[in-house]
C-alpha cells in the first residue's frame, strides 16, 4: 500500500486520476485518454450465430452420440454423453420452435 506521496506502487508524476461512470477509479497516463465503453454491434456481433450456428449445434449433437461407441468398457461417460446431446438437440428443437413463432402475439 502506497503512503499520501503515492511512493511505494510505482508512482508516476504524469499519471492522474480518474472517475469514470459506472467503474472502478483508474490512473491514467499523461496524454492517455480513459477506457470508453464500446458496444458490441460495433465490432459486428450482433447477438445471434445464425444459420451456421445452428448446422454445427446438430452436427455436435451428432458427434456427441458418436463417442459413445468405442472401446471403453465403462459406460458411465456415454450417460453424461446422452444427456449433453439430448440438451443440444432439446435446445435446437426450442430454437427452431422460437424462430417459427417469432412474428406471432403472445
Amino acid at each position: 500500500m502506497s503512503d499520501a506521496t503515492g511512493r511505494g506502487q510505482g508512482h508516476q508524476t504524469s499519471a492522474k486520476v480518474v472517475e469514470q461512470s459506472g467503474r472502478e477509479e483508474g490512473i491514467v497516463r499523461a496524454g492517455e485518454t480513459p477506457i470508453v465503453h464500446e458496444r458490441p454491434e460495433d465490432w459486428g456481433w450482433h447477438g445471434e450465430a445464425g444459420r451456421t450456428g445452428r448446422v454445427f449445434g446438430w452436427i455436435l449433437a451428432v458427434v456427441l452420440l458418436t463417442l459413445m461407441v468405442g472401446n471403453h468398457e465403462g459406460r458411465v461417460e456415454d450417460i453424461y454423453l446422452a444427456l449433453a446431446s439430448a440438451t443440444l438437440v432439446v435446445t435446437l428443437l426450442w430454437d427452431i420452435r422460437r424462430r417459427k413463432n417469432a412474428w406471432r402475439a403472445r
